[in-house]
């Protein structure tokens, strides 16, 4: 937080909020024994959706210090995230976005977050005439399926 010029008494007070705190899973009249909050904001704390927006502001960067010809794109909204690539050559789009996608796994893993596989999902855009050629999107093994909507020209008219 110093580094984005969150200091003295807003990063004291933020601090305490934040260190030593203390949770537990209930289950109908079950619960866990308590055990110390290590990395994580509070459920329901009012500026947790800022607080995540300054933790991982500097995602976007990746595709910048990826890529030279600067045809990729990060998108951040709230806690979702996209990736934005555009190439006319399917070899080369296929080669950068999984560069983006190693290049962002790393960035998830040294700052403590998980892409759920589940959930994401790549969509293409095509022209009127452009093929659906097979596109591999994966990371450590694990692949990020085509999502089942398909957009094209044609949808449009």
């Amino acid at each position: 937080m110093e580094f984005y010029g969150i200091m003295g008494k807003a990063y004291s007070l933020f601090k305490s909020y934040l260190e030593h705190r203390y949770q537990r899973v209930k289950l109908k009249n079950k619960a866990s024994n308590w055990g110390m909050a290590r990395n994580n904001v509070p459920q329901g704390f009012i500026i947790g959706p800022l607080l995540f927006l300054i933790y991982s502001n500097d995602l976007p960067k990746i595709a910048f210090n990826t890529n030279q010809n600067n045809n990729t794109k990060i998108v951040l909204f709230a806690d979702d995230t996209s990736v934005i690539v555009s190439n006319q050559s399917l070899t080369n789009f296929e080669r950068d976005i999984n560069i983006v996608f190693k290049n962002m796994n790393e960035w998830f893993s040294a700052n403590l977050f998980s892409l759920n596989f589940c959930k994401s999902h790549f969509m293409r855009f095509l022209t009127k005439n452009g093929s659906l050629n097979e596109i591999n999107i994966e990371y450590n093994n694990k692949q990020i399926s085509v999502t089942s909507n398909l957009v094209s020209r044609h949808n449009y008219r």
